[in-house]
Parts: C-alpha cells; structure tokens; sequence
C-alpha cells in the first residue's frame, strides 16, 4: 500500500512539474508577442516584411521538432527537455537584437526551432503522465500553457506602457524562466530508452486518418498565431491605439485561452468534443467579426477575447481524435502536429501579405472565416460514435503515448 501511496505522490509531482514547463514555455512566447511592435520599429519592418519574418519561428519549429524524438531517445526525456527548455528560454533574448530583416529571420528561426523541440518534449511527458494517471490532463496542461503566455504577455504590457527597451525585458525575462524551468525539469519523469528500443524515425508523411482531423487543427492555429501576433498591431495601425493598450489586448486574448483550456476537460467530459468546438466555433467567428467591424479598440479588444475563447481547447481535442482515428495511432497525432505548425508557419506571413495587399481589416476577415470551418466541420472529432471527454482522451494517450519507457 505505501508504494501504491508513493507512485501516486510521484505522479502527482509529475503533474505538477510538467505543468510548470508549459507555463514557462508559454510565458517565452507571451513576452514575445506583446513586444512584436517594437520589434517591427526597431527592425524598420513594414507590415509585409514583418509577416516573412514572422514565418520563419514556424519554419525553424518544422525542421527541427522531428529530431527532438531522437533527443529524447539519445538523453533521456528529463535530462532532453531540461536542455530543450532552457534553449528555447534563452532565444528569446534574439529576436529584440535583430537590427534589419535578414537577422530577425535569422533569429526567429533559432526560436521557433528551440521551441518546437520543446514542445514536443514536454507534450510527450506530459502524455506519459496522463496514461499512467489514467485521467484527462492535457487540456489543463495547455491551460497552464496559456496561463504562463498570459502572465509574459502582462509583463510585456507593463513594459511596453513603460516604455522600456524590448532589449532588456527580454533578457530579465529569458533570465527568470531559464532558471525556473530548469528548476521545474527536475520533477519530471525521467523516462530512459530500453538497449534494444530502436530510435525513432525523423520524419514521416501525415496518414490520411490525420488529414480531416488536422484541417480543423489547422483552422484554430491559424486564428491563433494571428490573433497573438497581429493583435497589438491591429490596435495599433487599424484603430491608431496606444503601445499599451495594445499590448493590453494581446494580454486579454491569452486570459480568455487560459481560462478556457483551464475549463477544459470538465466541460469537454459535459458536453462532447464535437459539441464543445461545433459552439467554440460559433464564439470565435462572432468575436472574428466583431475585430473585423469594431469603431473602437475596446470592441476589437472583446472580439479577440472571444476568439481566444472559442479556439481554446481545439487542438488538445484534435490530438485525442487523431489517436482514435485508425491502427496507429502515434503516426496520426504526428501528421495533425505537423499540419497545425504548417498553419502556424502560414498564419503571419498570410496575414502581413494579405495586409499589405489590402488591409488587415481584411486580413482578419480571412480568420473569421476559418472561424467558421471550426463549427461546420467539427464532426470530424467524433470517431466511432464517442464524444472526445477525460476517458476518451485517457484512452487516445494510452494508445498513442510516445517516447521511452522508464
């Protein structure tokens, strides 16, 4: 029975270390997006020249996230994702450094690939963590995701309304999560390879199971990487609003994320999967239309809340589809992770090019409309007949875990 106690305690620790990680990976990327319209002036950037470059964290995430499997498999999963974290802390500092174009590409490369590999890190422990605890986890643990973008999106409001040189923030910031992450990395499962356990492939095609699954994945991540990279400067250009205030508005968008993803399983485990993104859909689309027609910079303030709100907890639930959509499993939740970052890799530079070549007024017409495809083709989370709650997502990790086995 003491053992029994034990592991419990040890999974609990578990938990609750994973779900520091993701906080402080999310707050990486929250003090990041709140400074963008620094950035952009710093680096003398237009609209246009801002979405390339805001493609290129995406495309570093794309080429490196495959060999984050392998690193894991060479180190071990604690000591891969100690390493992992703290590179992706310490790149924040790069962007703010970049004087033109060419370097801040340069530098928002190294992010998005540091941060790809962490990502893929930490999802998989924490995967590990809910398949041993036999519970739903994962959209708490993006919650806690979201709560740690908000908290670097705060930090990032207050120095922007402060005036402060993105400079310095960005290396008191990279500084403080380091060495709370590293801190975090030690109550992590440290899961090691079996000797024979061959290593894992760096690269395979989406299955077909994944495609329809990931398109709706694919929607929410584009509303999502818009809303966090061009919201301040929405307010800013559109609706001519102060570098706080806008800023504020990015604040707001990850509160409504986090609370929702918070609320996450107890109200997928009410009202299903294909019910929670069929109405999240609905939420987002209006809280679309509303940034699209918005007089004032407080509506558009609501309408972007209102798009965190409804794209919240999507992704987790495409993951968990995509474990149950056919005989294997872990192939499929690659190929949804895959077109997801495919998204996030378009989402900038589509909106920056449709900017330029028309507005962002117009731009942000394009997000309400993959709003949209959220409640149309929401069906598509539904296999065999079972509404994504906590067991079904239990039952999606426990087939579909990956990594090494401690």
């Amino acid at each position: 029975m003491s053992e029994v106690v034990l592991d419990v305690r040890q999974l609990r620790r578990a938990r609750y270390a994973v779900a520091a990680v993701f906080c402080v990976h999310g707050a990486v990327t929250g003090s990041f997006a709140t400074r963008v319209p620094w950035i952009q002036e710093h680096a003398g950037l237009s609209a246009g020249l801002l979405g390339i470059a805001l493609a290129f964290p995406a495309i570093g995430a794309s080429v490196a996230m495959p060999l984050a499997g392998w690193v894991s498999h060479r180190f071990g999963a604690r000591t891969a994702l100690r390493g992992l974290l703290a590179l992706w802390t310490m790149a924040l500092i790069l962007p703010s450094l970049a004087p033109n174009l060419l370097t801040l590409c340069a530098a928002l490369f190294v992010y998005g690939a540091t941060a790809g590999m962490s990502d893929v890190a930490m999802n998989a422990l924490g995967v590990e963590v809910e398949t041993r605890m036999k519970k739903s986890i994962m959209s708490g643990l993006h919650g806690m995701w979201s709560v740690g973008a908000l908290i670097g999106s705060a930090a990032g409001t207050v120095a922007a309304h402060l005036g402060s040189d993105a400079r310095l923030h960005h290396a008191l910031a990279a500084v403080t999560l380091t060495v709370i992450g590293l801190v975090a990395c030690q109550g992590v499962l440290d899961l090691q390879a079996e000797p024979e356990e061959a290593a894992p492939p760096r690269f395979s095609l989406p299955p077909k199971s994944a495609l329809l699954i990931g398109a709706v994945g694919f929607c929410a991540v584009f509303a999502e990487g818009a809303s966090l990279d061009w919201s301040a400067v929405y307010l800013r250009d559109v609706l001519d609003s102060s570098a706080g205030v806008a800023a504020a508005c990015t604040t707001g968008f990850t509160l409504t994320m986090a609370i929702a993803r918070l609320a996450g399983d107890a109200v997928v485990d009410r009202f299903g999967s294909v019910r929670t993104v069929r109405t999240g859909g609905v939420v987002a689309a209006l809280g679309g239309l509303l940034v699209v027609v918005a007089p004032h910079p407080a509506v558009a303030m609501c309408g972007f809340a209102m798009l965190g709100l409804g794209i919240a907890v999507v992704v987790p639930l495409a993951f968990a589809a995509a474990g149950r959509s056919g005989p294997n499993p872990s192939q499929a939740i690659a190929g949804v992770a895959t077109i997801t970052y495919t998204s996030g890799l378009i989402a900038p530079s589509a909106i920056g090019t449709l900017a330029d070549a028309t507005s962002l007024v117009v731009s942000f017409g394009l997000v309400t409309v993959l709003a949209c495809g959220l409640a149309v083709f929401a069906g598509v989370l539904r296999t065999e007949g079972r509404e994504a709650g906590a067991a079904a997502s239990a039952d999606a990790a426990d087939s579909a875990a990956p990594g090494p086995r401690p």
